[in-house]
């Protein structure tokens, strides 16, 4: 159908450690993102003039991320001063949301070309610097005076809302996951994701990113192919405090840095059009924008919202389950895929089979296009049609895209 919205490509940087001396720690992330974007233009050889709308997701919106950084990244790529752009926080989600935005702008007539994307740097703009190390938004650090929640808020919700550290050692307090299974879903993910770099499975969504000192970044840093259950079980709990300990007296604090997505810099980029303007600039769409959801969902247990989109989804797409090809659920705290496996009652050997973000990072803004990329250049590997990207995100809500690939 010619209002059908496509995906023409995606591209990423490689996940480098969001700390000082990471990989990417010595690029701004506007110019992170501006090097995505003008390699997506680039080798599809598109007159940037013709993007009618760049948006971007991004969390953590101060410092070198601030005042629309996406704008600022696409003016730095070199499109032309005529192209807006815009920046949009659905914490975890942002640039799936920013997806589903660009693909709904397409289906409704409104436009032609957009680019969907996003980038964090996390070693350049520390998690929990937009709320000062608020609750709820991952950091577990209380700053006096900064409460981004205010009064209501605490009167909705009086014994307090938590970190999502906390949040996913709750999860495993409901849902009973020991250390041992979610120390060994976390070893999967290095295995998976160390296997497909060894077999170039990168190859097509990755692009080289040129330090200042000229040194080029073309692999992922985060992905450790030599982590053992051993070596996991070895780490400490990484959320208990003795505050947190005498507040949930029940926990047996599972969570650790091995079994958690690590602090991530990167930037992702998807070319979405509608299917007529792709054939008229000769350009092959690699899937379809089949279906959206998104949720809320309780913001104490702020990760189980995957659970609820996807059905969601499943409902308004006329799908099941087992129609499905792959799934990329996104790997915040390892918690996360394995309740929404019990729950879902899918096959475990279609969630995220190239590892996922405990392995290849999560640039909290550019999750969600590179969520997107990874799970496009699978289905194309493996002749697969149809797949699923969800992610849970801070506050309680998450999405969910259902693909076509063509």
């Amino acid at each position: 159908m010619s209002n059908d919205a496509v995906i023409v490509d995606v591209v990423r940087t490689a996940s480098g450690r969001g700390k000082p001396g990471g990989a990417l720690s010595g690029v701004h992330p506007a110019d992170l993102l501006a090097g995505v974007l003008r390699e997506l233009v680039s080798r599809n050889g598109l007159d940037p003039a013709l993007v009618e709308d760049v948006i971007g997701g991004c969390v953590s919106q101060v410092g070198e991320q601030s005042y629309n950084v996406v704008r600022t990244a696409l003016l730095s790529a070199g499109f032309p001063e005529s192209v807006p752009g815009t920046t949009i926080d659905r914490q975890c989600g942002s640039s799936q949301q920013a997806a589903a935005f660009a693909a709904q702008a397409v289906m409704s007539g409104s436009c032609d070309v957009v680019i969907a994307c996003g980038v964090e740097s996390m070693s350049r703009v520390p998690l929990g610097s937009s709320l000062g190390g608020a609750p709820g938004q991952g950091s577990g650090a209380e700053v006096p005076g900064q409460d981004p929640h205010g009064t209501l808020m605490h009167a909705r919700y009086p014994q307090g809302l938590v970190n999502q550290g906390v949040s996913a050692e709750l999860i495993n307090q409901q849902w009973r996951l020991g250390r041992g299974e979610l120390d060994a879903f976390a070893a999967r993910s290095h295995r998976l994701a160390a296997a497909a770099a060894d077999r170039g499975d990168f190859d097509g969504e990755l692009r080289p990113t040129t330090l200042p000192d000229g040194r080029v970044v073309t692999d992922d840093e985060t992905i450790r192919p030599g982590t053992t259950l051993d070596s996991l079980a070895a780490l400490p709990p990484a959320f208990r405090t003795d505050a947190l300990a005498a507040r949930f007296p029940k926990l047996d604090w599972h969570i650790t840095a091995g079994n958690s997505s690590p602090l991530t810099d990167g930037a992702s980029a998807a070319l979405i059009m509608s299917a007529k303007r792709a054939a008229q600039l000769g350009l092959n769409p690699r899937a379809r924008f089949h279906s959206f959801a998104v949720t809320g969902s309780d913001p104490k247990l702020m990760l189980t919202g995957v659970i609820p989109a996807t059905r969601r989804i499943l409902e308004r797409s006329g799908l099941g389950i087992d129609d499905l090809d792959a799934y990329e659920v996104n790997e915040a705290f390892a918690s996360v895929p394995l309740v929404w496996l019990r729950e879902l009652g899918a096959d475990p050997a279609l969630l995220n089979p190239r590892g996922g973000a405990i392995a290849l990072g999560h640039a909290l803004g550019s999750s969600g296009t590179r969520l997107l990329g990874t799970l496009l250049n699978h289905l194309e590997l493996t002749g697969g049609r149809w797949g699923l990207q969800t992610m849970c995100e801070g506050g309680g809500m998450a999405n969910a895209t259902i693909i076509e690939r063509l």
